[in-house]
């Protein structure tokens, strides 16, 4: 039996509310790996307007990796959001332009730089990811999980703001997952590898580190 392409749209048949995502995005801020799925209870076009406050004067860029699992109404709020807390006001006197723009007199509003999301990810439902902030390979973001910080890998997080759960491994194992990442592997390999990708982890990397 085949193996579903990546370019395809809608990879279960008969159902148009699941999509790899790749296949959807057309924002050139916005870079989607290989068979990431996003969910949506209404309409896959609705990812993109849940991605807020992208503007091209930013530069901040949205990278989500390969084989991710994103819910419905998952939200990354971008650096566009971002107003000058420390000073005394934090009005945006400056997007009005004329004699408001002189305002910042050379100064920048804050940034915190590009939202990262890594490969094995897995997003719950409403859950809002916050400028800035990377998440680690295999990690887990509880369903209306608000992140404000770096996600470690094959960390489970959630609350408001989220906070660690429990690792998903001890530190020796998810350092063999990451030296193994097998979201880089051929998909032929990964083919082979798929039973054991959704068994006992040391089964797997014993199987793993052995073919490497």
């Amino acid at each position: 039996m085949a193996v579903v392409a990546p370019s395809t749209v809608f990879p279960l048949a008969g159902y148009e509310r699941l999509c790899f995502l790749k296949n959807v995005v057309d924002h050139p801020q916005i870079t989607v790996g290989d068979y990431t799925y996003y969910d949506d209870f209404e309409d896959v076009n609705n990812f993109q307007k849940h991605v807020r406050y992208l503007f091209d004067f930013t530069g901040d860029r949205l990278v989500i990796g390969k084989f991710c699992m994103l819910a419905s109404g998952v939200e990354f709020v971008m650096n566009g959001a971002n107003h000058l807390a420390s000073a005394v006001s934090a009005y945006p006197f400056a997007v009005f332009g004329g004699d408001w723009a002189e305002a910042m007199d050379g100064k920048t509003y804050p940034t915190k730089g590009d939202t990262t999301v890594g490969n094995d990810v897995w997003i719950g439902y409403r859950a809002t990811i916050l400028p800035g902030v990377t998440i680690g390979d295999g990690a887990i973001i509880g369903a209306h999980a608000v992140v404000t910080r770096d996600v470690a890998p094959y960390t489970i997080v959630g609350g408001n703001p989220a906070q660690l759960i429990r690792p998903r491994f001890d530190a020796a194992t998810t350092a063999r997952l990451l030296a193994v990442a097998w979201w880089h592997w051929p998909i032929e390999e990964i083919t082979r590898h798929a039973p054991l990708l959704t068994g006992d982890v040391a089964h797997f990397l014993a199987q793993a580190e052995r073919a490497r």
